[in-house]
C-alpha cells in the first residue's frame, strides 16, 4: 500500500524559506508523477506543483511560480518543495499527492494522499 510522509511545516515571516519533504513508500514509483496541493480555512484544494519521476519534468501554479521549486531525491523516494519568498497568502494546509501518470495537476487525478503539513505565513 502507497504511502505519502510529509514532513517540514511550520511558522515562518513573510519573505521566508520553508522546504517540505514526502517521502513514499510501498510501491515502484519510476512512472509516478508527484506533486503538492495545498489548502487553505474555507478554500478548495489546489494545486501548487508537480514533478515526474522518470523525467524530471515540472509543473507550477501561477501564483507559485519563481518561488517555489520542487525537486526529487530518487534513492530516497522523497519529493521536496523548496519556498522561497513566502507570502501570508501561501498560509495553507499542504499536501503531498501522488498519481500513477506522467502529471498531476488536478485533485481529481491523485491517487494517494499524504496527511498533510501546515504552513502559516505571517505578516
Amino acid at each position: 500500500q502507497v504511502q505519502l510522509v510529509e514532513s517540514g511545516g511550520g511558522l515562518v515571516q513573510a519573505g521566508g524559506s520553508l522546504r517540505l519533504s514526502c517521502t513514499a513508500s510501498g510501491g515502484t514509483f519510476s512512472s509516478y508523477a508527484m506533486g503538492w496541493f495545498r489548502q487553505a480555512p474555507g478554500k478548495a484544494r489546489e494545486f501548487v506543483a508537480a514533478v515526474n519521476w522518470s523525467g524530471g519534468n515540472t509543473g507550477y501554479a501561477d501564483s507559485v511560480k519563481g518561488r517555489f521549486t520542487i525537486s526529487t531525491d530518487n534513492a530516497k523516494n522523497t519529493v521536496y518543495l523548496q519556498m522561497n519568498s513566502l507570502k501570508p497568502e501561501d498560509t495553507a494546509v499542504y499536501y503531498c499527492a501522488a498519481a500513477p501518470r506522467p502529471t498531476i495537476t488536478t485533485s481529481a487525478s491523485v491517487y494517494y494522499w499524504g496527511q498533510g503539513t501546515q504552513v502559516t505565513v505571517s505578516s
